[in-house]
């Protein structure tokens, strides 16, 4: 069962190094983890808190040192004489991060059923508690990452610009114009996050996107193969990042689709997961039955279909509120002559 694939899978190593990151605030799961392990014999099994305290970057220390410097570049399509960005700017260590935690969802229900099929009912208790409060965190990072909370937001916002412009209005009244010309800047800025609360609610309600889960792609510019695992209706990165990526020279900038896409660590081994504009990437012409090796698809998706790309497991498409692709069937050949009437 994919749900209860080894975390041990997350530290394979890729040319030296150990790939990964888990913020701190995730850490201090692991010592429940950790407890109960020596409680229910899980250590053997799956040894979470190991990976989730271990999961670095390690090994060759000029992958590490690649890790934390800027990459000082120009902009990735330039053809002129700046210097041309490589594929190292599009790497993503959020985009890692969530799908590690994403991992860490699953392999906590797993533990829980676990520990209910051997009848260590307070130890499954505990994990389940755990789990709530993992699910908990994830679905408020998701809401503020992927627009859910935009709507509420812009509305919290037009509430207090109501009541702003009440007071606005007194201190006109009583001819306080200093407060009055502060009030005044107070509304026009929350006018402005309101409106850009609603762009973002209605970009994330009415998204298209060219590429599905688990899709095989090619990036156009750097040539390595991908497979989809992620998307969001426009850039979700931070502003250092999109700076880095020089995402405001992209041809349709940050409001198109950005895809989390693990990289074949065969074409190159030094960039584990990237997020890519969608204008960046392309579908193979013909159904690429080759292989495909990276770490972390032995727990997202169940394996390849008949056109080569993977498929995701249920959780993952939940995750998305995507819907199950199915291959479609060749038409039969009809050169049977009067078969039909059989």
């Amino acid at each position: 069962m994919v749900q209860g694939a080894s975390l041990t899978c997350l530290a394979a190593s890729v040319n030296g190094g150990v790939y990964g990151l888990i913020i701190p605030q995730w850490r201090r799961h692991s010592n429940l983890l950790r407890k109960t392990h020596a409680v229910s014999g899980f250590d053997s099994q799956c040894p979470l808190h190991h990976c989730l305290q271990g999961l670095h970057f390690m090994g060759n220390p000029n992958t590490l040192k690649r890790r934390n410097l800027r990459v000082e570049a120009g902009w990735l399509f330039n053809k002129g004489g700046e210097q041309e960005l490589d594929a190292s700017s599009e790497r993503s260590e959020s985009a890692n991060e969530d799908i590690l935690i994403f991992f860490f969802q699953l392999d906590l229900g797993t533990r829980v059923q676990y520990a209910l099929n051997v009848e260590q009912y307070d130890i499954a208790q505990q994990l389940r508690n755990k789990l709530t409060e993992v699910e908990g965190e994830v679905i408020r990072q998701q809401e503020a990452k992927r627009g859910s909370s935009s709507k509420s937001e812009a509305q919290d916002k037009a509430i207090s610009i109501i009541r702003l412009r009440a007071d606005l209005q007194n201190a006109i009244e009583n001819e306080n114009y200093a407060v009055a010309a502060e009030l005044r800047d107070q509304i026009s800025e929350l006018e402005a996050e309101s409106l850009a609360a609603s762009a973002k609610a209605l970009v994330y309600e009415n998204a298209q996107y060219a590429f599905r889960l688990g899709q095989k792609v090619k990036h156009k510019t750097f040539g390595y193969q991908a497979v989809v695992c992620g998307m969001d209706p426009i850039c979700c990165e931070s502003s250092s990042w999109m700076e880095t990526a020089q995402v405001e020279k992209l041809a349709r900038g940050s409001s198109q689709p950005f895809y989390q896409v693990l990289v074949d660590v065969h074409e190159d081994p030094n960039l584990l997961v990237a997020y890519v504009p969608e204008e960046n990437l392309v579908a193979p012409e013909k159904p690429d039955m080759g292989r495909f090796d990276h770490p972390y698809t032995s727990f997202l998706f169940y394996g390849m279909d008949a056109a080569g790309d993977f498929i995701p497991i249920k959780q993952l498409r939940e995750k998305y509120n995507r819907p199950r692709h199915e291959v479609p069937m060749d038409p039969p050949d009809d050169d049977s002559g009067g078969g039909a009437d059989a």
